[in-house]
This record gives structure tokens, C-alpha cells and sequence, in this order.
């Protein structure tokens, strides 16, 4: 039999082979990490001030941006419907006794269908176009407040001959397309509605804040009087179509709901040309904003400088590390060769 010494001595003498055996971990105190940094204090105050420099420098070349917003809401559509599915809502029944079919009662929600067209393709090259602003969206780098003028980038565009003149690979030319300016709004340009009280706020960002407010009235302009001429064509059509139907009719009763169908959508017309707000109904309108909206100078300088406080400290601590293993080594070395 084995017994409690004879156990002690076999445990003292096992030792495990090299795959089994635990890798030795660098051993150090945190006063000794504590130490290291303070030696490194110079290089990580050197570190944070080169990134803070930078940061200074890359936020004062940033140039200011403003944004203007306006605050919108929805105009109800009772009595303002244009096209036969107005009409539907109404007299679809007499219209039925009549044998004509004038489409179903489901009208589509105009506030919805605007704010999807405001940010189509077609309807913004158009804006665009209408009011002259590829100049001032592709070429503007800066706003000159003391001269109240845009400060035009001389390497895309020369202001005093009124020529593009900026170098791009092919199929780009010097003038911008239409898809690089549709683009390049889309960026200046938000457009969101609260789902609790479908308000409406349009957002406009530009370097100049009179010109924000100018292109923010216009674009709710633009689009109140798109959707009016859209119902507009739609109304006229209706009545047209009702009243070729009514040469067919022989019927007198029927000649008095065709009359009635014709002198309701002729209500329409009425209501869609008096209401200049026809969609969006303005509760706030764009004002010229009085402070920038970006960039936020003193937090790019913030975290450009914790940027450089964390690599410097990142740095010291590896050479920390580094040197605590050479040293090691050098000691393990050392004790092999007397050995």
C-alpha cells in the first residue's frame, strides 16, 4: 500500500510536460504601471498637442453651415379633391345609375403623395433648374458673412467669366449633370413627419443662411402650386370627359345628375385656385437662422485631443509592456548560463 508520505513525494516530484505546463504572464505592480506613465508625460502631452493643433486646424477650415426649417401641416382635402375620384366620394352612386363608371371612393392621401414627390428626381432637377441653383449647390464652398456673398471654389468655377471649369474623368463633364446637382440637394435637403401629430418639418442646409430660407420658401411654394396644377389638369379632365358623355344622353334625368356631376367639379376648379396653401398649410415659416447648425467646433477639438491622449497612452504602456518582457528574458537568459 501507498501511503500519505509516500503520495506527498510522488506530487512533488511530478512535473508536467511542456504542452500541459501554463505560460508564464509578465508580472508587474500597478505602481510600477503608474511609474511608467508618469515617465512618459512629455510624450503624451507632445501627442495631445499635435492632435490638438490638427483638431484646431481641421474645425476653423470647416466652413459654417446653417439650416432653416419650416413647420407644416397637412390641408384637409374635404371639397378640394380634384378628378374623378373626388367625384366618386360623392356621386357615385347617381353615377352608377347613370351606367358610368367614375373610379372608386379611395382617394390617395395628398400630404402623403407631396412629400414623396418633393424628393423625386423629376420635381427637384426642376426646382433646380427653375431657380437657377446648380451655380450656388455645386460650386460654393463658403459664405462670406462681412460681404453678405457665397465664396465660389476658383478650382470648379470661375465666377468673373461664368465658366465651369473644374477637371473630372469622363463621362464627366466640367458643367455638372443634372444627376450630380439632384444629388448633391438631396444632401442640404430633410423631409420628416411625426407620426403623433402629422406635423411636417422641411429642412434646408447651406452655407448661406439667407439662401437657406430663400430656397426653403420656394420649395414649399413649388410644391403646394405643383400638386394645385396636377389636380388643376385632373378637374378639367373630368369635367371634359362628363361632358362629352352628356351629348349621349337622351334621358332627362340622367342629364340632371350628368349636370350635377359637372357643376360639383366645377366647385373643385374654384377651391383649387383660391387656396394657395394647397397642400401644406405653413404654421412655421422658414426664417433666416441667426447660428450655425455645424460643425461643432469645440467637439471635434475635444475628441481630437482624447484621440491623442488615448494613443499616446496606448504607446507608452506598450513600450511599458515591452520592456518589462525584455528585461525578463534577459534575467531567464542569464540563469541558463550560470546554470
Amino acid at each position: 500500500m501507498i501511503n500519505k508520505n509516500d503520495n506527498e513525494r510522488l506530487s512533488d516530484s511530478f512535473v508536467p510536460p511542456k504542452s500541459q505546463r501554463l505560460p508564464k504572464t509578465t508580472e508587474f505592480t500597478f505602481t510600477e504601471l503608474i511609474l511608467s506613465i508618469w515617465e512618459g508625460k512629455i510624450f503624451i502631452i507632445f501627442v495631445c498637442t499635435i492632435f490638438a493643433a490638427s483638431s484646431v486646424a481641421i474645425a476653423l477650415s470647416m466652413p459654417n453651415i446653417y439650416k432653416a426649417s419650416a413647420l407644416m401641416a397637412p390641408v384637409s382635402s374635404e371639397g378640394g379633391a380634384g378628378g374623378l375620384a373626388g367625384l366618386a366620394s360623392k356621386f357615385g352612386g347617381l353615377a352608377g345609375i347613370a351606367g358610368i363608371n367614375i373610379g372608386g371612393g379611395d382617394t390617395t392621401d395628398k400630404t402623403s403623395l407631396a412629400l414623396e414627390i418633393i424628393k423625386t428626381r423629376a420635381f427637384i432637377e426642376s426646382f433646380i433648374a427653375k431657380h437657377q441653383l446648380t451655380v450656388p449647390i455645386m460650386a460654393a464652398k463658403k459664405w462670406d458673412y462681412a460681404l453678405n456673398q457665397l465664396i465660389y471654389d476658383e478650382d470648379v468655377y470661375d465666377s468673373k467669366q461664368n465658366k465651369w471649369i473644374r477637371q473630372v474623368e469622363l463621362p464627366k463633364k466640367a458643367k455638372p449633370s443634372p444627376w450630380e446637382t439632384y444629388t448633391e440637394f438631396t444632401k442640404l435637403l430633410s423631409v420628416s413627419q411625426s407620426k403623433l401629430t402629422s406635423m411636417i418639418t422641411i429642412e434646408i442646409e447651406y452655407y448661406s443662411p439667407h439662401m437657406a430660407k430663400q430656397w426653403l420658401s420656394w420649395l414649399i411654394s413649388d410644391i403646394n402650386n405643383y400638386m394645385r396644377e396636377q389636380d388643376k389638369v385632373e378637374a378639367q379632365n373630368s369635367i371634359n370627359y362628363l361632358t362629352k358623355k352628356l351629348d349621349n344622353i337622351k334621358n332627362s334625368n340622367m342629364e340632371n345628375i350628368f349636370y350635377q356631376l359637372i357643376e360639383e367639379q366645377t366647385k373643385n376648379m374654384m377651391l383649387i385656385e383660391v387656396k394657395p396653401e394647397y397642400v401644406l398649410k405653413t404654421i412655421q415659416p422658414p426664417q433666416v437662422p441667426d447660428e450655425k447648425a455645424k460643425p461643432a467646433r469645440a467637439l471635434i477639438v475635444i475628441l481630437g485631443t482624447l484621440l491623442g491622449g488615448i494613443l499616446s497612452l496606448l504607446i507608452v504602456l506598450f513600450r511599458f509592456f515591452s520592456k518589462k518582457a525584455d528585461n525578463e528574458k534577459s534575467i531567464k537568459d542569464n540563469k541558463l548560463k550560470n546554470k
